[in-house]
């Protein structure tokens, strides 16, 4: 662990952060903050002493390294969560390698994500087999597109040292082989693997144990939490000291990762993987047929529930409609009968991993084999038993829903309130928690945050934002944009963004709160500027941002993915153009059962969870603009419902302190001077 100077810990953040101190000497120009300083004496603060910390740090705090530098000199391991993989990596490869000159102690670090983002290199033995000799490498035939890739997986497997899919940069994010070779939970056969020692999750973990500082993401945090009392999903080392970063996010994340799903890719997979070892199993016949068995169940199970037109509300591509027992009550059988098919092969797999009888006198090694065939029967187990729980839809804690993407279907339940399992899984194994964010009080307090995230008792800070608001935007809002309900919105939305467009000269992110209005403004602003116009969608996220730094004078059209976590600093982002409020969509299953509970219990959904949800959202979209203190722009937000409604004034008071305008000249001259 690091060698901490012997004073205490706010001590030592003092002089970290004063003007003659660590950072000082390793920043140019660096200037202290009051803020920053504030927010780490706090973060030292409770970890010497335990407890929770919410810390609220505007845009422009420097909280990254306001609670790194505190939990890096208090000697403690400390385990950091991020929202994105894009700050996991700004920590790892610029914050620490910052810190580690200007603390003058020497410190380690472990950069872990989620367990798909590695190779297996047990999974790219099989598969690598499969192609070479022939066969469709485990029921999968493979694409003529594909073969090209396979040299550079295997040069690159030759001499990474971490197996990270990030650094294979020429490789397509959605190429289908990556999915067959990633090291995912399910199919990990832990200890008992011949490539564990090797395996590049196993040297994370060990390097993770023997780190001091570890940085993940919510979805590992969250995936790790909720397969703790599981010997094959456990990745996190042990830690006492936890910071949440955009802890905003976790609620979400919590909420996914704390349910069930089933969808046919996951059986797809299981019957993948044990087509595989069929000819290691002691009967073949059985095995094939418990197989073949399964494949049929779901097929029918699956496209049946595609199918219904009850089960797909919203149309599009993307859908997710909420179910009770009795809804699902046609697809029942076929449903208990791949249930039936997955415990029928989880016996099967039970014994088809006992060597066969001898033959010539040899007598076979039964170890790998027979630890094969454990790990695909506990997967059998386990997908029978969530099938089973999402088919009864009885646990009143949980919402049931079919989500249905293009032509995949999803059968999920999801915790209505996560607040106690947050609490338990996470926040209660740890001496100290601090959750921070740019965005996390609503109405100058942290009680919706608190409330959501089980946080009963918690010291708390709100530290203002270094930029002059006053000074380095505008905020407009136009007055004659109808309702959003009202049919003519879009097209006035439309003619609104291309007015704003045209004194902004591009350089924007119009942000939408659906897909709907951004296909009818595309057209209308393509047609009427002359500016590149980026659309989200024609391409990944990372290059879609990438083009808008790089391409002059660019317009970038996006939904909610990219109202957080992107930064664009200087003049090539100079204006933020907001639809609508982005409540969040009441026919949403999760959404809807959670306005039912607060609603149940007393409480005033509306009020307590969509505006406050909201709100942050809004903060959160606004912020892409101001992430430099030379930066300039304009905020709008097109929605007339800022103005007309009395919850209105609530979303005003949160938005940054920027003078506001209702006059396209005023937009006008602010570009000009």
């Amino acid at each position: 662990m690091p060698q901490v100077p012997a004073v205490s810990g706010k001590a030592v953040v003092a002089a970290i952060f004063s003007d003659t101190g660590g950072l000082a000497g390793v920043l140019e120009g660096y200037e202290p903050r009051d803020g920053q300083r504030q927010m780490a004496e706090a973060v030292a603060d409770v970890i010497d002493n335990g407890g929770i910390l919410l810390a609220e740090a505007g845009t422009g705090t420097g909280k990254t390294l306001a609670y790194l530098a505190p939990a890096i000199l208090s000697g403690r391991r400390v385990l950091v969560s991020t929202g994105t993989k894009n700050l996991q990596e700004q920590i790892f490869f610029k914050d620490l390698p910052l810190l580690q000159s200007a603390l003058g102690i020497q410190f380690t670090a472990t950069l872990m994500k989620g367990r798909s983002n590695y190779a297996c290199l047990q999974r790219w033995d099989a598969y690598k087999d499969g192609v070479e000799g022939n066969t469709s490498a485990g029921g999968r035939l493979i694409d003529t597109g594909d073969r090209i890739f396979l040299p550079i997986i295997q040069r690159w497997l030759a001499k990474t040292g971490t197996g990270d899919r990030a650094e294979l940069r020429d490789l397509p994010e959605d190429i289908p082989i990556w999915k067959d070779i990633a090291a995912e939970a399910e199919s990990c056969l832990g200890v008992e693997c011949p490539q564990y020692d090797a395996c590049f999750v196993t040297q994370m973990r060990r390097r993770a144990a023997e780190s001091d500082v570890v940085i993940v993401n919510h979805h590992l945090l969250c995936a790790d939490a909720s397969v703790r009392q599981s010997a094959y999903g456990e990745v996190i080392p042990t830690c006492s000291t936890l910071v949440v970063d955009e802890a905003h996010q976790l609620e979400d994340v919590a909420t996914q990762y704390f349910g069930y799903a089933v969808s046919p890719y996951r059986v797809d997979d299981l019957v993948r993987d044990a087509q595989r070892v069929v000819h290691e199993a002691r009967d073949q016949g059985e095995l094939t047929r418990a197989l073949g068995r399964v494949a049929e169940h779901a097929r029918i199970f699956f496209s049946g529930l595609q199918l219904d037109p009850s089960l797909r509300t919203g149309g599009g591509n993307e859908a997710r409609a909420r179910y009770t027992a009795e809804a699902l009550s046609d697809h029942v059988e076929e449903g208990s009968a791949l249930a039936g098919a997955l415990e029928g092969l989880e016996g099967t797999l039970a014994t088809a991993g006992r060597p066969p009888a001898s033959t010539a006198g040899e007598t076979p090694d039964p170890g790998e084999q027979a630890e094969t065939m454990t790990t695909l029967q506990r997967r059998a187990g386990e997908l029978a038993r969530e099938l089973r729980f999402l088919l009864r839809a009885g646990d009143p804690d949980y919402v049931y829903y079919v989500e249905t993407r293009g032509r995949g279907v999803f059968l999920r339940a999801s915790p209505i309130d996560v607040a106690r399992i947050v609490r338990e899984a996470l926040f209660d194994r740890m001496r100290a928690v601090v959750l921070t964010s740019a965005t996390l009080a609503v109405d100058g307090s942290f009680a919706y945050l608190k409330g959501r995230l089980g946080v009963r008792q918690a010291e708390e800070l709100r530290v203002a934002s270094e930029f002059d608001y006053a000074s380095q935007a505008l905020l407009y809002l136009p007055r004659r944009v109808p309702s959003p309900k009202a049919p003519g919105f879009a097209e006035a939305a439309a003619r609104e963004v291309i007015e704003l467009l045209k004194r902004s000269r591009g350089r924007a992110f119009v942000l939408f709160t659906s897909y709907g209005v951004l296909r009818i403004v595309q057209p209308l602003v393509e047609m009427a500027l002359p500016y590149p116009v980026l659309v989200q969608g024609t391409a990944p996220r990372t290059e879609l941002i990438e083009r808008f730094r790089t391409t002059p004078n660019a317009v970038l059209l996006a939904t909610s993915s990219f109202w957080q976590g992107v930064d664009v600093v200087g003049d090539a982002l100079s204006c933020v153009i907001i639809d609508k409020l982005p409540f969040a969509s009441p026919n949403d299953p999760v959404t809807a059962a959670r306005i039912e509970a607060i609603n149940a219990a007393g409480g005033d959904a509306f009020a307590d969870y969509q505006v406050p949800l909201a709100i942050l959202a809004l903060q959160q979209g606004l912020g892409r603009l101001i992430r430099h203190r030379t930066d300039r722009g304009v905020l709008a937000v097109l929605d007339p419902r800022l103005r007309t409604m009395g919850y209105g004034r609530r979303f005003l008071a949160s938005l940054p302190p920027a003078p506001v305008t209702y006059d396209l000249d005023a937009v006008q001259a602010f570009f000009v001077v």
